[in-house]
């Protein structure tokens, strides 16, 4: 490969992201050296097994794919900003369309609720950790060695271009001949292998590991959401291994999946894409509906109303979740009966979906309603989520989705349902638990703040979409002339997203404000929650629970506060603990240098680093590692710590 195809060059942009990726390195490396915190970052952060740590670094991780994902959405909406626009050319253009929806889905919104699920579920269900500690290490280097793979195609070798969807023959090696769609196979795969990992790890820990007396139908509602999302998981992912396997088959050893040619179809790529793409959409969606479940309930100051109904509709969802998938393509050639059949289950799948919204409403309904920054990020997801699914029913009638499909309407729609289905929620989310972890609360002042104009600006952002669907213009359009009549909403458009990037920026502010100048007062229940993590320290301690709890109904924490039975009966012992490990982050890194080499089809390095892979699993299975115990006098000693900053 010559040396100009290896870096991509030609775009003032393309250099700017160079320097900037240097420079920020170094100002990294040079940062933890000068402050002497390398032994400190590798001992505490890279090489934790701790499920709250690795919370939080797929948190951050979200948070800085945000960012890079929404660099490309502000692009554009920069260059459909006015007619005949030159800023970037229809090759820059579909590159940033496609990372920009794999990113803001697979490594923004999917990081983001399992790192809420890292932090919340084995607090909700009165454990320790999760079942296995050190394969949920893996699963986090997994993903984050794909997400960084996929990450530098940009700068090396070239993004994938062929939509977030890859459609064949578009993501061929005849029509994309660049290693762009390589990253696109190879990196999705190394992720997707780690998100399995978690699906199967949470399943094991939320079955086995709940605390005396929590029965299924004693779970909060958010450990039911992410118990139902893991099965989904188990059965979704492995769908979309197959796929990119083949894709990589098709593109690096030349055979014929997805051709037309020696019985090849490119339609059954869309098909295995789809059976994993919509059950995906309710990976990120059903987490997010315990959030609210969990948030609305606490900040209403009631129970939550129809908690069997609200399980009952979520499973039903999971279950209708993988019968919808042809809607993607009623107009690809179906026949009126696969179009029919495919049109009512997605009609059907309005119908768990409305009943949470009525819970949620007669859960608000005579609570003693306090708009805190979750609780308004809660409140705007309703009526806007509604008009999401409102349009979801219209795009499901197959006859009337001739008009709609390919239009900027699609791309309003699922804008409104992921963003406050999703993003709202994790924002919700982590505004709620954020003392659980820190010791303390976001400035509400500035949370409200960025949460209005989030709001407004989401709304000012892709409400003009749906109307520029309806006149016709199609989605993936880089540029337009002037008499198509399409410029003033795209520019109105284009203004609403500098509003969303300046709503986001002033989130990440509250978070470096609140670090440094936000009071540490918080007692182990700053909202007056009624689930069971509220019921240990702020921040949480290393073992979580100094004895574990004893559950007795469905509110255990609110009952015990008004005089129900007792949390905690038993006396404090020594706790056993999982030691730290670098191979989680050793597996990873060999991973990723796996991935990069197969990505150029570099055999021999990528056959050690394969080889690499091998030699770390075996590796694993002579270990002997028992874990350490904290005795009780330490114990006691952190309790008393804790106690005493509360105070």
């Amino acid at each position: 490969m010559k040396w100009d195809e290896f870096f991509v060059t030609g775009e003032p942009m393309i250099y700017g992201a160079m320097v900037s990726i240097v420079v920020a390195t170094l100002a990294i490396i040079i940062g933890l050296t000068y402050f002497k915190k390398w032994g400190y970052l590798w001992r505490e952060w890279l090489t934790t097994v701790d499920h709250k740590r690795i919370g939080i670094m797929y948190i951050i991780s979200a948070l800085l794919m945000l960012f890079r994902g929404g660099v490309d959405g502000l692009l554009m909406r920069a260059q459909l900003a006015v007619p005949e626009n030159g800023l970037l050319d229809g090759q820059h253009y579909n590159e940033i369309f496609t990372t920009h929806g794999v990113i803001m889905i697979l490594f923004m919104a999917m990081p983001f609720v399992i790192g809420l699920m890292n932090v919340v579920v084995p607090l909700q269900i009165g454990a320790r950790d999760v079942a296995f500690p050190r394969l949920n290490a893996v699963s986090f280097w997994l993903f984050f060695a794909g997400a960084m793979l996929f990450n530098i195609s940009f700068v090396i070798g070239g993004s994938p271009d062929a939509g977030w969807t890859a459609y064949f023959p578009l993501a061929s090696i005849e029509f994309s001949p660049t290693v762009g769609n390589n990253y696109y196979s190879i990196a999705l795969q190394i992720a997707g292998i780690g998100t399995l990992m978690t699906g199967v790890n949470f399943i094991a820990t939320i079955l086995k590991m709940r605390a005396p007396g929590m029965t299924l139908m004693r779970m909060p509602m958010f450990t039911w959401s992410v118990l139902i999302t893991c099965v989904i998981i188990l059965f979704a992912f492995p769908v979309l291994t197959v796929a990119l396997a083949l894709m990589m088959f098709d593109r690096m050893f030349g055979s014929q999946f997805f051709t037309m040619a020696n019985g090849g179809m490119d339609m059954l790529w869309a098909n295995l894409f789809w059976v994993w793409g919509h059950p995906e959409v309710y990976i990120v969606i059903l987490p997010a509906f315990g959030i609210y479940s969990e948030i609305i309930s606490t900040f209403s100051r009631k129970n939550l109303y129809g908690y069997k109904s609200m399980v009952w509709s979520m499973i039903v969802i999971s279950l209708l979740s993988f019968v919808v998938w042809a809607h993607h393509f009623y107009t690809m050639g179906h026949g009126v009966m696969v179009n029919g059949i495919f049109s009512i289950t997605t009609m059907a799948i309005a119908i768990p979906t409305g009943v949470k919204i009525f819970n949620w409403l007669f859960t608000l309904h005579k609570g003693r309603i306090e708009f805190t920054t979750p609780m308004l990020y809660s409140l705007a997801f309703i009526p806007i989520f509604t008009i999401g699914g409102v349009t979801g029913v219209m795009l499901a009638m197959a006859s009337a989705d001739y008009q709609y499909h390919n239009t900027m309407f699609l791309v309003a729609h699922f804008h409104y349902v992921l963003i406050p289905g999703t993003v709202f929620a994790v924002i919700a989310g982590f505004y709620y638990w954020f003392p659980k972890l820190f010791g303390f609360r976001l400035n509400e002042r500035q949370g409200k703040l960025a949460f209005w104009t989030i709001a407004i600006s989401f709304n000012v952002t892709f409400l003009p979409l749906f109307f520029l669907g309806l006149k016709g213009m199609t989605r993936r359009m880089y540029t337009y002339s002037e008499s198509t009549g399409f410029g003033p909403l795209n520019l109105i458009a284009s203004i609403g997203s500098v509003g969303l990037a300046i709503g986001f920026i002033l989130l990440v502010y509250n978070i470096y404000w609140s670090f440094r100048y936000a009071p540490r007062d918080t007692t182990g229940d700053p909202w007056n929650a009624r689930t069971l993590e509220w019921s240990t320290h702020s921040p949480v301690p290393e073992y979580n629970f100094a004895v574990v709890p004893k559950v007795n109904g469905l509110d255990p924490f609110w009952e015990a506060k008004k005089g129900g039975p007792a949390l905690y009966e038993d006396k404090i012992e020594e706790i056993h603990m999982p030691n730290n490990s670098g191979q989680p982050v050793i597996l990873g890194i060999i991973f990723f240098f796996f991935g990069f080499f197969m990505v150029f089809s570099w055999w021999v390095p990528a056959i050690v680093a394969g080889i690499g892979v091998l030699v770390m699993l075996a590796v694993r299975s002579f270990e002997r590692d028992h874990g350490r115990h904290i005795p009780v006098k330490e114990i006691l000693e952190t309790e008393s710590r804790l106690r005493g900053e509360q105070v």
